[in-house]
This record gives C-alpha cells, structure tokens and sequence, in this order.
C-alpha cells in the first residue's frame, strides 16, 4: 500500500478492496514511520510546547523522526539539546518544520503558517473558534490539510475531554495560589496568608462553578486551610463535586441574591462556570462594588468571554488591575503561566496520540476505530466535518462518519 503523510491516496485505497481480508487486516495493523514536526510557539502569552523531550523519546523510541523548532521548547525551560539528547532533530528553518507529515502545535496555527504547509498533512492543535474566521478555514481547505483540535478530543469511552480537563485542573489549582500571591504584602495585598491557622479565623473563599477548574480550586483552597462556599447551576454538578472532594463544603444552586451575599464577605472569589454554558452567568458590576476592599477575583472563565460583569482581558506582563478597589486577575490561558508543568501534562496525551496513529497505519484507520479522536476531527482531507463551525462561517461540511463511509 502506498501511504503518505499518514494518508491513502485513492489508488491505494482501491488497491486495498480488491487484498484478502487477511491481507487488508495486516496491512492495517503495520507501523507507519512518521514524521512529526514542532513548531516554536508565536501567540503571546503562549509558553507551552507540544511535546516536552520525555515524549519526543518515546516517539523517537518507536521508529518515528521529530523535528523540533530551535528554541520551541524554551519558554517552558526545554532546552534544544535536551530534546537532541532524546533523539528529536533540532531545525532551524521553518519551512522544513511545516512540510512535515504531522504538525503538533498548542495555539492554532496562524494564516502565514497555513501558507507554509505543504498540503496532504496532519495538523493537530487546539482551535479556539471564536479567534478564528472563514478565510481561516478555507485555506485549511486549499491545502487539503486532516485537523484534529484538542480540546474536541474525548477519551476512549468519548466522555470526557483529556486536554481540556487537564488543563482546568492546572488552571483551578493555579488560580489558589495566584490569590495567595495578591493577597500578601510583597504584591500590596490585604496582607493576609490564604488559609488559616490556629486562632485566626481562615480565608472565605467563594467557588462560581463546580467544574473540573472549580474543583481542583476547591481541592488547593481546602488544604491551604480556607473556608470555602460553591455556586453552580446545576445541583449534579454540586453533588458530584461533593461526593469527589470527600469532604463537606457549603454548595448551593446559583440564586443572585445569595451570590450577591456571599461575595460581600468573600476575600477571594474564583470564576470556574463551564465552557459549555451558552451564557454564562455575569456577577454583575454592582455586587463586585459591594465586595470588600483589596479583596480579589480571578476570572478563569475569561477564556470564554469571563464570569464577572467587570472582567477586562489582561496578559501574563500585566496581570491585575483594580476596579471598584477590588483587585481582578483575569488572564486567558492560565496553564501558560506554569508551562513546564501544562507541557508535560499536555506531552502524555499527544505523545501517546501520535503513537496510535503510527501503530494503526495512518489517521484514517485510528480515527474508524476510536470514536473519542474522531471527534477532534474537524476538518479530513480538506472537508470541514464540523456543522456548527459551517454555519457559523456559511461553509459547506460534511459528516465525518459518512465521508469515512465514503473513502
């Protein structure tokens, strides 16, 4: 069979119908030897890397070339030789980098980007809808280029979203101790420790959502020792975050009335309601009025438009800003600010992604078999296979189980 860039042209394809089964089962089950490229990071506030040297290793390990951008792996502490050290090839020119068979990169790739690709790839990235428009997708189309983003990926029984989870679980515990950080006095804080010890009454820490994010805030804030109250729309979401955490907590429905309380004698408020939420619900500006002085909010939900009525976006340089004398951090992509950590974590489910389409063959059988990856396909083979993104920029797609039906 005659593969390329981890595809079947249709030649082969036919090729394959006419083979014994016994022959197409073999064949289908042969290690295809990849080439698989890492770009260096562009977006800002983006320190990440795709696959952190442990992974390019295993990678490497099992027969596959990983070109490695020089410098991509700086900004989370990954020098370029220890990713040599590991077997990945250091390259210094671009254009080599995005003619690879597979592109892995964090941030979605940008436009000029998109130009460099050779066409017939893999791109596998995350894809952050709302930054993008249609032009953005029909160049995807040109090339003809199979995209798969990460946070549309679900796990092996397509329930839940490893990358996505993941990362709000980085984001929630991170979120406790950014609060520590302007709460003290080196960061012109209350002066105050997140927590609380013997007679001293402990921090009142209010918990909007009870999301994974939510949780894992919830998780950091009950060690440090905080006394903490949780609001989420939905009461299964409140009973499972009680029966994970394994301890009691105060939950309650979402009521604006008892938000609006509870925020008047909160130090800290973090903002964790779930992405899936068509319309999340805003803390309005006047309950942030009512919050007490030097107290603090962190907006994870800024991602997605942000949980408070006065979130304003900020950057990693400029973190915080003050309104009404309450301090808001409101920061998109909190994994980035612990990169190293979010690298790692992000390396052991591509790392591990990238090894099951080199032992299927190519992407096309991984994705028949495993209904969880395909569902991070939104594009194949130049065809958008994503509805809601079609009729969001009026561009024709197709359903990804009919056109694997089809080829």
């Amino acid at each position: 069979m005659n593969e390329k860039n981890g595809f079947s042209n249709k030649v082969s394809f036919e090729e394959n119908v006419l083979m014994p089964q016994e022959e197409m089962l073999e064949q289908k089950k042969s290690n295809n030897k990849l080439t698989i490229a890492v770009p260096k990071e562009c977006s800002e506030n983006e320190n990440r890397v795709s696959l952190a040297p442990h992974a390019v290793e295993m990678l490497v390990n099992h027969g596959h070339t990983v070109l490695i951008e020089h410098d991509a792996g700086l900004s989370a502490n990954f020098p370029d030789h220890e990713y040599s050290e590991m077997g990945g090839e250091i390259v210094s020119n671009s254009n080599e980098i995005f003619r690879a068979d597979i592109i892995i990169k964090v941030a979605p790739l940008t436009k000029k980007e998109i130009t460099q690709l050779k066409g017939k790839q893999v791109v596998i990235s995350s894809l952050q809808i709302s930054t993008q428009d249609a032009d953005y997708f029909k160049l995807l189309q040109r090339k003809k280029i199979s995209a798969l983003a990460f946070e549309f990926i679900k796990d092996e029984d397509n329930k839940v979203f490893p990358v996505t989870e993941s990362m709000s679980e980085i984001s929630g515990s991170a979120a406790i101790l950014i609060a520590a950080e302007y709460l003290s006095n080196v960061n012109n804080g209350k002066g105050e420790m997140l927590g609380g010890i013997s007679g001293v009454s402990p921090t009142d820490l209010v918990v909007l959502g009870a999301t994974t994010a939510g949780e894992y805030a919830v998780r950091t804030a009950l060690g440090l020792g905080a006394s903490v109250k949780v609001f989420d729309k939905s009461i299964g979401r409140l009973r499972q975050l009680q029966r994970d955490i394994g301890q009691h907590v105060f939950t309650s429905i979402i009521q604006p009335r008892v938000v609006k309380k509870a925020l008047k004698t909160a130090d800290v408020v973090i903002g964790a309601l779930p992405m899936a939420d068509e319309v999340p619900f805003l803390v309005s500006e006047e309950a942030v009025m009512n919050m007490k002085p030097n107290s603090i909010i962190i907006d994870i939900g800024i991602d997605h438009g942000g949980c408070f009525e006065t979130s304003t976006v900020c950057s990693h340089e400029r973190p915080i800003f003050k309104k009404y004398n309450v301090i808001h951090y409101c920061v998109p992509n909190i994994p980035s600010r612990v990169a190293r950590t979010a690298s790692y974590a992000l390396s052991n489910i591509l790392g591990a992604l990238l090894i099951q389409i080199g032992e299927c063959g190519n992407l096309r059988h991984l994705i028949r078999e495993n209904k969880g990856i395909r569902n991070g396909v939104y594009m194949y083979d130049g065809i958008l296979t994503k509805e809601r993104i079609g009729r969001k920029y009026d561009i024709s797609s197709r359903d990804i189980d009919l056109l694997l039906a089809a080829f």
